[in-house]
């Protein structure tokens, strides 16, 4: 059985959003019969076991700071070097909630599928929250319905590719 993995962290519940929308997706897409399972981790509970076992990964995180998330940080630093040369070519999709720009964070997250060769299988999705003062930044976020079916899309491209055997 092939397996899609969706990692995620959050803090005012936005990225939780999206990772659950990337998994509603993923799981529409399948056919009953369809040999994929469909794991959504937090990136505390999730290892390098986890993303060896897996045939693709969605990242999903906040941007902190300019950069992704420390929880999503320190899920890809304990499994960096235990994964490397080891998923090569695997598809792996990010989605990022951002106040302002999620640039850093795309680009930080690139980086580290780059270092470690995953083949990247979608545009990133960003999702621009707007909060600019501290209230905003840390009160409970919520998705919008568009953006939502965004991270289905995606959660659902890399679960039917993995059905289709694409990847």
């Amino acid at each position: 059985m092939k397996k899609l993995l969706i990692v995620w962290c959050s803090t005012t519940g936005g990225t939780r959003q999206m990772a659950e929308a990337a998994e509603r997706g993923a799981q529409e897409a399948l056919e009953p019969g369809d040999a994929v399972e469909v794991l959504r981790l937090h990136a505390a509970q999730a290892g390098p076991a986890d993303l060896l076992a897996a045939d693709a990964v969605v990242l999903a995180t906040p941007e902190h700071l300019g950069s992704m998330a420390g929880p999503m940080k320190d899920f890809l630093d304990r499994a960096y070097y235990a994964c490397l040369d080891r998923v090569n070519g695997r598809p792996w999709a990010l989605l990022v909630c951002a106040g302002t720009d999620g640039a850093g964070t795309i680009r930080q997250s690139e980086r580290i599928a780059t270092g470690l060769r995953l083949r990247k299988a979608a545009v990133p999705v960003l999702v621009i929250t707007h909060a600019q003062t501290p209230e905003a930044i840390l009160a409970p976020k919520t998705i919008g319905a568009a953006d939502l079916e965004r991270c289905a899309a995606t959660g659902a491209t890399l679960a039917a590719g993995l059905a289709a055997g694409i990847w």
